[in-house]
């Protein structure tokens, strides 16, 4: 199963209209960092939009540079793979049922502060086939569904940083989480990059170990 699974979210990552509707899952956990880490470093946390086409925007009031400003914009890409790496450590305690109430309690928490429609049915749509998994589907499918989830989110966690670099290079996304980081802290955003794709490739790596240990024994 743990085969499987990593291997139907490597065909969902590497996909193009599959990729296209799973990537609204990497959104939500990507403003939920923001958000998350906004809440943390004490900044007030105005609002949350999910946009159709698989963006999204997180707004908060506070000190409009410095540390908190730094790290509540540097949550963001890093944050699907990391919630994987954390899911991995979980499973690997045999621990599903955290999972499900971690992403019970994220999707909850989004859903509060979402602020247009498309953000509001993205969170309804995602807390429904979470319902149904949790509540009404057996412990086999619970537990390729939690896989499948985990390996989609350390797998997932690379296409984005590797989608921001095509769109700079075309001259798009002048406004990128990398941008900003680099107005905010006079380091190039190549060098933000970088950064975020060492820690989404360390995810993968590390969490892959822990969901494929069992399997390797």
């Amino acid at each position: 199963m743990v085969l499987i699974t990593g291997a139907a979210a490597l065909v969902l990552v590497l996909s193009r209209t599959p990729w296209r509707l799973a990537r609204n899952v990497v959104t939500i956990v990507h403003e939920a960092g923001h958000a998350l880490v906004a809440v943390l470093v004490g900044r007030r946390l105005r609002g949350i939009r999910l946009h159709s086409d698989t963006s999204g925007v997180t707004v908060s009031r506070g000190k409009p540079s410095g540390p908190g400003m730094v790290l509540t914009t540097l949550a963001g890409y890093p944050a699907p793979a990391l919630l994987g790496l954390a899911f991995a450590a979980l499973l690997s305690g045999d621990r599903m049922a955290a999972v499900l109430a971690i992403v019970a309690v994220l999707l909850l928490g989004v859903l509060v502060m979402v602020r247009n429609a498309y953000g509001v049915f993205a969170v309804v749509a995602s807390a429904v086939v979470l319902a149904a998994v949790a509540l009404l589907a057996p412990s086999e499918v619970q537990a390729a569904f939690v896989y499948l989830m985990t390996w989609f989110l350390v797998l997932g966690g690379m296409r984005p940083v590797f989608e921001l670099q095509r769109k700079r290079r075309r001259g798009a996304a002048r406004d990128s989480d990398a941008d900003q980081l680099a107005r905010l802290t006079g380091l190039p955003a190549a060098l933000w990059l970088l950064v975020l794709g060492v820690i989404a490739l360390s995810c993968l790596v590390l969490g892959g170990a822990l969901l494929l240990e069992p399997a390797l024994r």
